[in-house]
């Protein structure tokens, strides 16, 4: 790690270094300027950006592609078990690293691990390849396969001689500021709770109970009570599903945590499903004029179907 601590941040391909080259270990990366991160997957700062990221094994949610990636960020893996633990957050060093380097339009030199091999300490036994430069072209935040919020990057293969362009991130009509303010203020709207017209429809609906399990939690003296809408397809990205009434449920705040993370899940015939071994639990609760369509309750339970297959250590 003092190693690190001592090579600053930079941008492009070493001199002397091509696409393709490859690396035996960690060391030469370091001496040939490519990853600057001993044992760590991004080598940057909040403040400076991202120079460099290393694919080696990847998480339940990555997609390694030879001219894109989706990549997830940093932060809450075990490092005993190689599962997550927490809800990763944008506000991690890399994470905010790789989010400035999007709103100023700086590239980041990507490296794959060959060969990875292991159980929860996996390790890249063909050494390591020099696969060029990408621009982070996007970003979002998403449950991911485990059942925590994950951060995840777009990355685009740049052409030889390609510059990237910047890009400001701040959430839609807020008006330009600093690129530092532009990622406080991104990763701040990412925390904003939608409250639509269909979401306060939906919760009259129902007065309030959840369709899963019937609880009312009332809140006040009066009879007030606490309710949150749970959209079946996700909205934002990667999903994009719609804020309409036909892909939102009125749920407590448990049954809208487990139904998010994959844990509850429904039926085409909305049976009520254990997500973890799929036996049905029950009946969702329904009136008749609330429509939901079965496309949306496909799309959810599919993006569980392999959460446990797939290799989960980076």
């Amino acid at each position: 790690m003092a190693k690190e601590k001592t090579a600053p941040i930079r941008f492009g391909t070493p001199d002397e270094v091509f696409e393709g080259q490859w690396f035996k270990g960690h060391a030469e990366l370091y001496e040939a300027g490519v990853h600057r991160a001993f044992g760590r997957g991004i080598a940057g700062t909040a403040l400076g950006g991202v120079d460099s990221i290393v694919l080696s094994g990847g998480y339940v949610d990555d997609v390694y592609g030879e001219e894109e990636i989706v990549y997830t960020g940093e932060g809450c893996r075990d490092r005993e078990t190689g599962r997550l633990y927490a809800d990763q957050s944008m506000e991690s060093p890399g994470n905010a690293g790789l989010l400035l380097n999007e709103a100023r339009g700086n590239s980041v030199r990507v490296v794959r691990g060959l060969d990875i091999r292991g159980g929860k300490r996996r390790r890249a036994m063909g050494g390591y390849e020099y696969c060029g430069l990408f621009r982070v072209a996007d970003h979002w935040m998403t449950v991911g396969k485990e059942g925590f919020l994950v951060c995840q990057f777009k990355l685009m293969k740049l052409a030889p001689g390609e510059t990237p362009k910047a890009k400001p991130i701040a959430p839609p009509q807020v008006e330009d500021t600093s690129v530092e303010e532009q990622v406080r203020r991104t990763v701040e709207y990412q925390r904003l709770v939608r409250n639509s017209k269909v979401v306060r429809t939906v919760k009259e609906m129902y007065g309030n109970s959840c369709q899963i399990c019937e609880t009312r939690l009332q809140v006040s003296p009066g009879g007030e009570a606490y309710s949150e809408a749970a959209h079946i397809r996700a909205l934002g990205k990667p999903h994009n599903g719609p804020d309409v009434l036909e892909n939102v449920l009125c749920l407590c705040a448990n049954c809208h945590a487990l139904f998010d993370r994959g844990a509850l899940q429904l039926s085409d015939d909305l049976d009520v499903l254990d997500g973890l071994n799929r036996t049905i639990k029950g009946k969702l609760k329904k009136v008749r004029e609330h429509k939901i369509k079965v496309d949306f309750v496909r799309h959810h339970r599919q993006r569980w179907d392999d959460r446990f297959s797939t290799p989960i250590d980076r």
